[in-house]
């Protein structure tokens, strides 16, 4: 197809060419190391774990369960080997657990029992999973899960038993303290206001670079003669 006017297809190959060039170096390991989408991937997720820290909100809400207890809560976890690796960590929280195969019967203070999974969770979220791993004799994150699923089986045992309010704090533990101490360990946090400019240079960037291409497309066709035209309709008699 011929080219009909040279100006604004000469105009089009440049941003065509010229986005390509941006989008090989956005692939390419020269951002600290890593690629633009790793980069960018990093930043996000530091900036999400910097405002994901409930631990200090969380141990104020136990101040409102101190004094409940347990009482002779029974669960059965999926083998007598989490069963045993749940009865450690239990029994260091000062809680009364025995253990038969795969079952576990609990009793003892509830929130002193939820402030040690805290006290993990805060370790966990600062990247100190030393302390939690020596504490234990067991893998950092091993600690995690295992606290995650002891807690899951007996908010749901309390639910049972109409137990609701303390289910809820159970709940509020493991989504607010234990999930992120987790889903964000050894990532760096870091705040927002922290990260302003750069997170308002890469929105920029985001828009103008997709209107970078769309400008590059639109004077490509109309480079070749491609330009839309409004339809003439004919009027009626």
């Amino acid at each position: 197809m011929l080219v009909r006017h040279k100006k604004t297809m000469g105009l089009g190959a440049v941003l065509a060419v010229s986005f390509v060039g941006v989008l090989i170096l956005i692939f390419s390991p020269v951002f600290d190391g890593k690629t633009g989408l790793e980069y960018s991937d990093a930043l996000f997720n530091k900036l999400a774990k910097g405002s994901s820290y409930f631990v200090p909100e969380l141990k104020d809400r136990l101040k409102e369960e101190q004094g409940t207890d347990f009482g002779g809560t029974d669960i059965k976890m999926e083998n007598a080997d989490a069963a045993a690796r749940a009865a450690k960590l239990l029994s260091y929280a000062k809680l009364n657990v025995r253990v038969k195969g795969a079952e576990l019967s609990i009793s003892g203070n509830l929130a002193n029992a939820l402030g040690v999974v805290l006290e993990d969770s805060s370790a966990m979220y600062y990247n100190r999973g030393a302390e939690v791993s020596t504490k234990y004799g067991m893998d950092e994150k091993e600690v995690m899960t295992t606290w995650w699923d002891v807690l899951n089986r007996v908010a749901k045992e309390f639910q049972k038993s109409k137990r609701t309010e303390q289910a809820n704090v159970i709940f509020e533990v493991m989504r607010k303290g234990i999930e992120p101490a987790y889903n964000f360990y050894k990532i760096e946090p870091q705040k927002v206001s922290e990260k302003a400019l750069t997170l308002i240079g890469m929105l920029l960037f985001y828009v103008l670079y997709t209107m970078w291409w769309g400008f590059a497309i639109f004077n490509l066709f109309d480079g070749l003669g491609l330009s839309a035209q409004k339809a003439k309709h004919k009027q009626e008699v």
